[in-house]
């Protein structure tokens, strides 16, 4: 390389590093502005989330951009990434409490991680909050006297146990709610055991999330919704969809998302496992829809196994969904072994019909993933 060109590459160089130093500003300047947005949303109780703003705004920067000659894709993974950053930042700030007159928020289970999440959601909004754990339940009457909501976070296989030989005398007007992963026999149970109002809730997150922006909370209705309007209220104020649902459509659909998925994710690292692969090769080999597939195999071995069999185990309804699975992947393995490509292609073109347009809709939105897996990768 000449020095002429080793002197123009510094000097363009040097102009890039100097719009870098602008960008900077600017994003300093809009996170700036962002929290000034989040404490009047506290103040006049407004969601963090606002799906038709936001998808006005990018719908608009994505014109813009493209009148500019700039890739309209670029511009939306910028501002998404800095929404991602800004939801963050405006809990921070805290939400506005719905309920002030509400009496102390007692959690059932608070030490775990998702009755801990929840704790710091309430108490950011204001409430009293109550802590009550295997160990503390000689203080567990005086707790309740108080109560206002009791909210029940204990793994799947003792939640109806104890709601039905715990909470039979909570104040009538005290609101009792789950958060279990199924829906209909805790439901169930919590009516039968206290008389007030009752809603189940599941969470359909892990406890890790920054924020509760755009995540999804399930809402199957019990009794008395008048009287816990709030808390939906403010569970959306946090940025949560709230998606209603009946219990047993609910703990049906389950047996696909939760179980049937965590199994196939277990038994798929315990053949990685058993057949000693070496990780470090699959990595460099892989590609970024590989990679995002073994990252989220990984994932699930990271956590507590106690909770995922909770979760498998939970309902008879997923061995037989489990089940259909085996029988379905035994078929497509006599196809592979009798050599029958062309009814792979037959089964292939069945279930791309039952996707419909889905299935094109699911590739556009897993490029900017894999683009960002990519991006992990060579970073």
């Amino acid at each position: 390389m000449t020095e002429k060109t080793t002197a123009e590459l510094e000097k363009l160089r040097g102009l890039i590093d100097g719009v870098d130093n602008q960008l900077l500003h600017l994003l300093r300047k809009r996170l700036d502005l962002v929290a000034q947005v989040g404490a009047v949303k506290h103040a006049a109780g407004l969601p963090i989330y606002a799906p038709a703003r936001e998808a006005a705004m990018l719908g608009k920067r994505r014109e813009e951009a493209q009148a500019m000659g700039v890739n309209p894709q670029l511009i939306e993974d910028v501002l998404r990434r800095l929404m991602r950053e800004s939801y963050l930042s405006e809990k921070d700030v805290g939400f506005k409490q719905i309920k002030p007159d509400l009496g102390q928020i007692v959690i059932i289970g608070g030490k775990g991680q998702l009755g801990r999440l929840f704790a710091q959601m309430f108490s950011l909004s204001g409430y009293r909050v109550q802590i009550l754990d295997k160990d503390d339940w000689q203080v567990a009457d005086s707790l309740f006297a108080g109560a206002g909501l009791v909210l029940v976070t204990v793994p799947i296989g003792s939640t109806c146990e104890l709601i039905r030989s715990r909470l039979g005398n909570l104040p009538q007007d005290c609101i009792l709610a789950d958060l279990t992963s199924i829906k209909e026999a805790p439901l169930n149970a919590m009516l039968e055991t206290h008389n007030g109002p009752v809603v189940g809730l599941h969470p359909m997150f892990g406890p890790d999330v920054g924020s509760l922006a755009k995540q999804v909370v399930v809402v199957c209705h019990g009794r008395g919704q008048t009287q816990y309007q709030w808390l939906l209220e403010q569970i959306g104020i946090w940025g949560a969809r709230l998606v209603e649902a009946e219990a047993v459509r609910h703990d049906k659909a389950m047996q696909l998302v939760q179980a049937m998925r965590h199994f196939s994710s277990f038994v798929y690292g315990l053949n990685l496992c058993r057949e000693q692969a070496d990780i470090d090769s699959l990595l460099e080999f892989s590609s970024p829809i590989y990679r995002l597939e073994l990252a989220m195999v990984g994932r699930l071995f990271a956590q507590d196994p106690q909770l995922y069999a909770d979760i498998i185990f939970a309902q008879q309804g997923s061995l037989e969904v489990i089940a259909d699975y085996l029988d379905n992947y035994r078929e497509a393995l006599a196809l592979l072994q009798a050599g029958d490509r062309q009814g792979f292609i037959s089964r292939f073109n069945e279930v791309a019909r039952w996707f419909g347009d889905y299935a094109a809709q699911f590739q556009r939105e897993s490029r900017a993933m894999l683009q960002s897996v990519n991006d992990m990768k060579t970073g």
